[in-house]
């Protein structure tokens, strides 16, 4: 019988068998989704640029404007990247924009107050980070306390310390510290390539080293990562130490930036810094916590918010533009992550 289906065949009719069409198109759909997924915020930040070019061409695609976009967001990108650590290891840091804060006042109290130079007072500012960082580890990795709970607690402690060391805006910053963040290279302040550096940096780690792999093993399953022989503990105070450092780096590049010093600026920073995180985790490596996702995040945000308020929307439009952002980026960070667990990935 089947040689006579054989035989019955045209000749030269070698046609896909119908199993075979199916794999290769559920596979062609595979490739496309996942296209999607990892590159749609790209796309759509390309997409923000051309819809605003498109309405206010004259103020909006200018080169000084993106030069402005670029320079200013290099304080909370370098924010939003220390809380990378801490989210892939499952841990929450609410206190990193506290922990900014009060570098940046120090700052301002040790080199301009007490004319300290700026290099002791720049080393005093992340020594405070880093054990502000360990006092954090100590409450959550030894004590037990949930991360959310003892950093919202430190974030509002360091608010208050900064308005105690100093309440009021000073300026006069150091001249050298100032000139290391604003100069210009190739029409972008330095403060933008410290930040580039540092997504490089945190990118070759968690991609390509065994340590960055540890990270998201203990976001994903501390017991399982216990069991596997990973150090579960200490890989969480390694996240929480590093995130309150580059906080602290984050309040120096602040100082530098503006020049000046006003003690209610940190706490503005972590809706930002969160919203930007989470929706950083929708792109590149979708359901992870990664630093291109959100280096792209950080200026799809501001980029949305400068072509609204050319547009007239000043004003309010910033904090419904993040707190909606935050909201939808936790809602598609979820759902990536779990596309994640499901395939295997």
């Amino acid at each position: 019988m089947s040689d006579q289906r054989l035989e019955d065949r045209p000749a030269g009719d070698v046609s896909t068998p119908p199993s075979a069409t199916f794999r290769h198109s559920a596979s062609l759909l595979g490739r496309v989704t996942d296209g999607v997924s990892r590159f749609g915020l790209p796309i759509a930040w390309i997409a923000v640029i051309v819809i605003f070019s498109i309405l206010s061409p004259q103020a909006f695609f200018s080169a000084s404007n993106f030069q402005t976009i670029f320079s200013s967001q290099a304080v909370l990108l370098i924010l939003t990247l220390g809380l990378l650590p801490s989210l892939a290891a499952g841990e929450y840091d609410l206190s990193v924009a506290g922990v900014l804060g009060v570098s940046f006042v120090l700052i301002g109290y040790l080199n301009v107050l007490h004319s300290w130079p700026i290099g002791w007072a720049i080393l005093v500012a992340l020594g405070l980070g880093l054990l502000i960082g360990l006092i954090n580890s100590f409450f959550i990795v030894v004590v037990g306390i949930e991360s959310i709970v003892v950093t919202l607690g430190m974030g509002t402690l360091l608010a208050g310390v900064g308005l105690g060391i100093n309440n009021l805006s000073i300026g006069g910053i150091s001249g050298s510290l100032v000139n290391a963040i604003r100069t210009q290279v190739f029409g972008l302040q330095l403060a933008f390539f410290y930040g580039l550096a540092l997504t490089i940096v945190l990118w070759y780690v968690f991609a390509y080293t065994p340590l960055g792999r540890y990270i998201y093993f203990v976001g994903t399953g501390r017991n399982v990562a216990r069991l596997a022989g990973i150090r579960v503990n200490l890989i969480r105070v390694g996240a929480l130490v590093t995130g309150s450092l580059i906080g602290a780096l984050a309040g120096v590049v602040l100082a530098g930036s503006l020049g000046s010093v006003d003690p209610t600026t940190g706490p503005s920073y972590l809706l930002p810094a969160f919203a930007s995180a989470f929706l950083g985790s929708t792109a590149i490596t979708p359901g992870r916590f990664n630093p291109w996702g959100s280096f792209i995040a950080v200026y799809f945000l501001v980029t949305g918010i400068t072509g609204l308020e050319i547009m007239g929307l000043s004003g309010w439009i910033e904090q419904v533009f993040y707190g909606g952002s935050l909201v939808i980026a936790v809602a598609f960070s979820r759902l990536a992550g779990m596309r994640r667990v499901s395939s295997g990935a």
